[in-house]
């Protein structure tokens, strides 16, 4: 699987796992380069706490893009580390 966004792939594995329609790419998959913290989190009942990364590719920002879950709850300890996205990165094989 790759995720791209704005012409560049932001992520490539042939080792994605998916959860609810959304695939977790692991980090060593990822080009560092084009991510940056984001103080955002969220919570989900079941998976834990979300911290969330800002993208930026040539020169533009798709703030708050991809979500890691770190320390996530025990069911959902299959994708600690790794990394989904959304807000128009394109998630495809």
């Amino acid at each position: 699987m790759k995720a791209i966004w704005n012409g560049e792939v932001l992520a490539h594995s042939n080792d994605t796992v998916v959860v609810e329609g959304n695939h977790y790419f692991p980090p060593a998959s990822l080009n560092r380069q084009y991510f940056s913290d984001s103080s955002t989190t969220t919570n989900c009942p079941w998976k834990g706490t979300a911290s969330y990364y800002n993208i930026e590719v040539n020169g533009k920002v798709n703030k708050d893009a991809a979500w890691v879950y770190a320390t996530p709850k025990s069911a959902a300890s299959n994708i600690t580390g790794h990394i989904a996205f959304w807000k128009g990165v394109e998630v495809k094989p």
